[in-house]
């Protein structure tokens, strides 16, 4: 029994059920997930030795309704986790995670529970279900059935095992991934050597060091992708490459947080799994599920572009190596050159200096007069702070969402600043997953790391920044708009490679004429935007597309070289396997590296996109399209965003989701719009 005076007893009472962070404590933990996994087995229990005959409601909807408290803690902890990692929520997702594993295990492997699933399946033409329902009747059958309950005996321990090591393996390349990016992070003497960032970066990196105690120093913190934003400004070229060799080497360099041996056997067993399942690869069972299908679709979209990309990122390397030789004759361009030369690019052919943007890209009024302005444009929403809601830090915020008849929606909180507690990148979660079955609407959350600037000044967003603050905002609306039934079908719940394609959709606003001239504005002056500087954005979208492009496949090539190995291979040294995979996948240019190299990639090792990196250039197939429909259809307009909202996104995973595109669409996507925006018209 879980105390009552834990604060996961009973759900929330506050507004959406936001957990009540000003009462939950790490010692809290511990305690609420033993009870909620006790209480979430006896709950499958009753399911499976209910006398009753099995139906929709005693069986697939009691699934639904089970482990309320398990469901309540989950949520909680691991937003906590990846956001404000204490050492001890550090420990307690140690040793959770081969204790999730079991559980999962347990309920997925149960015959009575999957006898009755099965019957169900077998008549379900006969059940007069609504449409909702039957997929879920078929998603739950298609899940028991890819997690083993189909197998004998003997191989589901086998199975059970290989789940519990990899999920102890999965965790612990996370933590060793913050902890080594922590420590990685570059310590500067002197300001001098920050020449270029700005006064206000040298600032934060002075800030940054004295929170560690550095008093006099700077801090460089390192974000998640090889690509580290300073190096587009330091003119110190040595400075450039200390961050490029950080960033390069996290999870690599033979300490306690060394990834390699990890990888190795993360690798390993999950192509024991797949095997067991009847899948040739890991790859091949992932995308199985996905709306790609086959490894052959996926891979096939990748090689097509490869060539096309790598030929654009080699004549743009061309282009830079004449700029560096100006500076630093007989020099060879290396990767911690390309994003300053290319900046110099930006700024001479375009007129265009990123970094002078910076002073019209508030964070505040990028959020209200960008983000929020976009989705009361399209949907009617509106937003409310709520400064008298917990919260699970102090940089948190938390808004109200109001639909357009005034009805709440839910919860939007806002994490935007980078701190050593959180890991790096930037994500949405839900803490409170929207359902009508259970009443309940969406609390999600937003999670950025944006360098926090000294008190009492302005917090300036990047370029990129601002793309992502609409991108992630892009989920959280997938969310926020859900209207289903089910808790499995809410938000994001959709196939791996067609989750990222509504946020991606969503950054088209970023850049919109009318949302663009009513957030860009000088934080000092508030004069806009000057008119000229929005063409030259525009006119430059298409430059260094050849690295952009050759630096993703990269990642997403080397992810499906990993996964595509069969249980019989055997890896002995990941640098050379790295090397090898990018050679042979046509990407192996020097001065273009991947994303994320092996040690350090947490998508694919740790954050649940194993086989699955190519989903973001397989959605934008589809985003292109849409942002091409859009801007058929008179762009910004109520009609269109309902439009949207109607027929793809409030459905979350309810329907086949190419079944929804085809239906906003009236047809199925085509390639050419992507093609187009990327400058690859030649794949």
């Amino acid at each position: 029994m879980i105390s009552p005076d834990n604060p996961f007893a009973v759900p929330s009472d506050l507004p959406y059920e936001l957990p009540p962070f000003d009462r939950i404590a790490d010692e809290h933990y511990r305690p609420a997930f033993e009870a909620g996994l006790a209480e979430h087995a006896a709950d499958v229990e009753r399911i499976a030795d209910d006398p009753a005959e099995p139906t929709f409601e005693n069986t697939i909807a009691a699934l639904e309704r089970a482990g309320a408290l398990l469901t309540r803690v989950s949520g909680t902890f691991f937003n906590i986790s990846g956001s404000n990692a204490t050492d001890e929520v550090q420990e307690i997702q140690a040793e959770l995670a081969p204790k999730l594993a079991a559980h999962e295990d347990a309920i997925h492997l149960n015959p009575r529970l999957f006898a009755r699933i099965d019957a169900l399946y077998r008549k379900r033409a006969e059940l007069g279900l609504s449409t909702e329902a039957l997929r879920l009747l078929e998603r739950r059958y298609t899940d028991f059935s890819r997690a083993g309950a189909g197998l004998p005996e003997d191989d589901q321990a086998k199975l059970r095992a290989l789940n519990e090591q990899l999920s102890t393996l999965q965790t612990r390349f996370s933590q060793n991934l913050l902890r080594d990016t922590n420590e990685l992070a570059v310590v500067l003497d002197d300001a001098a050597e920050l020449a270029g960032l700005g006064e206000s970066a040298i600032a934060a990196a002075a800030q940054t060091a004295a929170e560690r105690g550095l008093e006099g120093k700077y801090v460089l913190t390192l974000t998640l992708p090889t690509a580290q934003a300073a190096v587009a400004s330091l003119e110190n070229r040595s400075v450039r490459e200390r961050v490029f060799t950080s960033s390069v080497s996290r999870g690599n360099r033979g300490n306690a947080y060394d990834n390699n041996a990890i990888v190795e056997e993360i690798t390993r067993l999950r192509a024991e799994r797949a095997a067991l399942l009847g899948y040739p690869n890991h790859a091949a069972y992932v995308i199985a599920d996905e709306t790609a299908k086959t490894v052959e679709a996926a891979g096939g979209l990748l090689e097509r572009l490869a060539p096309v990309a790598v030929a654009n990122a080699r004549t743009e390397a061309a282009e830079l190596q004449k700029l560096l030789e100006a500076d630093v004759p007989g020099a060879t361009l290396q990767p911690w050159d390309w994003a300053f030369y290319a900046s110099k690019v930006e700024r001479e052919r375009f007129r265009l200096d990123t970094a002078a943007l910076r002073p019209y890209f508030e964070l505040d009024r990028v959020l209200h007069d960008g983000v929020f302005v976009a989705a009361n444009r399209l949907y009617g929403l509106t937003f409310t702070e709520r400064n008298d809601l917990p919260k699970y830090h102090p940089q948190v915020r938390v808004f109200e969402v109001f639909d357009a008849d005034g009805s709440g929606l839910g919860l939007f909180l806002m994490d935007y600043y980078t701190r050593d507690s959180k890991r790096g990148g930037a994500w949405m979660n839900n803490f409170v997953d929207q359902s009508r079955l259970l009443g309940r609407r969406t609390v999600v959350v937003n999670v950025l790391n944006v360098t926090k600037p000294r008190e009492g000044e302005p917090t300036l967003l990047s370029l990129d920044e601002v793309r992502t603050a609409f991108h992630e905002f892009g989920h959280a609306l997938h969310s926020l708009l859900s209207g289903v039934e089910f808790p499995t079908f809410t938000g994001t719940n959709v196939p791996r490679d067609f989750v990222e394609y509504p946020s991606q959709v969503n950054e088209m606003w970023m850049l919109w004429p009318e949302i663009l001239a009513n957030y860009a504005k000088h934080h000092e002056t508030g004069e806009p935007l000057p008119a000229g500087q929005v063409e030259l954005l525009e006119a430059a979208q298409q430059y260094g597309e050849g690295f952009r492009t050759t630096e993703y496949l990269a990642a997403t090539l080397l992810d499906l070289a990993w996964h595509r190995l069969g249980p019989d291979d055997r890896v002995e040294d990941v640098q050379r396997f790295e090397a090898e995979a990018l050679e042979k996948a046509g990407v192996a240019l020097e001065s273009v590296p991947p994303r994320y190299r092996t040690t350090y990639f947490n998508h694919v090792f740790s954050g649940g996109y194993s086989a699955g990196y190519y989903s973001y250039i397989w959605s934008e197939v589809l985003d292109a399209d849409t942002v091409e429909w859009f801007t058929e259809n008179g762009g910004l307009k109520r009609e269109n965003g309902d439009h949207f909202r109607s027929t793809l996104l409030g459905l979350g995973g309810s329907v086949d989701p190419m079944e929804a595109f085809a239906t906003f669409r009236g047809r199925a996507p085509e390639i050419e719009p992507l093609l187009k925006r990327r400058g690859l018209a030649g794949a």
